[in-house]
């Protein structure tokens, strides 16, 4: 089993058909779950599973709601981040986490691999994503 971080090509498809619309004006919902060392994840995922999703205090399935960063340009590049999400007095093992587009089918935004196990014992488990910039942010399109 590995994680691998990806911007899974299923989700750039997406992008181009319309499907996944990340402005502020959107009813769309966008989620993380976490993933134990045991998850095969990577491009070729295509929509969130609860196969080797973590469990313990503090965590639900599914993941936490994510509040979207509105998208911008810099340059040629235009990019979009995530507001640092947190599961409070959380006990969890996590290796990985898959950023998803929560209804329908649940079609799979990126796969973040941590590089190794992280834990949090009856604290705080925190995703703290990259600055919002053209070379930084979580999703860029250059």
């Amino acid at each position: 089993m590995a994680i691998s971080q990806a911007m899974v090509p299923s989700f750039k498809t997406a992008l181009l058909d319309g499907e996944m619309d990340f402005s502020s004006n959107t009813s769309q919902t966008f989620k993380i779950a976490l993933f134990t060392s045991s998850a095969t994840l990577g491009a070729t995922t295509t929509a969130y599973s609860t196969t080797n999703e973590v469990s313990g205090t503090g965590y639900t399935a599914g993941g936490n709601t994510l509040t979207v960063v509105a998208p911008t340009t810099s340059g040629t590049t235009a990019f979009l981040d995530f507001a640092n999400t947190t599961w409070a007095t959380a006990t969890i093992t996590a290796r990985g986490a898959l950023i998803y587009q929560s209804g329908g089918t649940n079609p799979a935004v990126a796969v973040l691999d941590f590089g190794a196990d992280k834990t949090s014992t009856a604290g705080d488990f925190t995703i703290q994503f990259p600055t919002a910039d053209a070379s930084n942010a979580i999703i860029r399109i250059a």
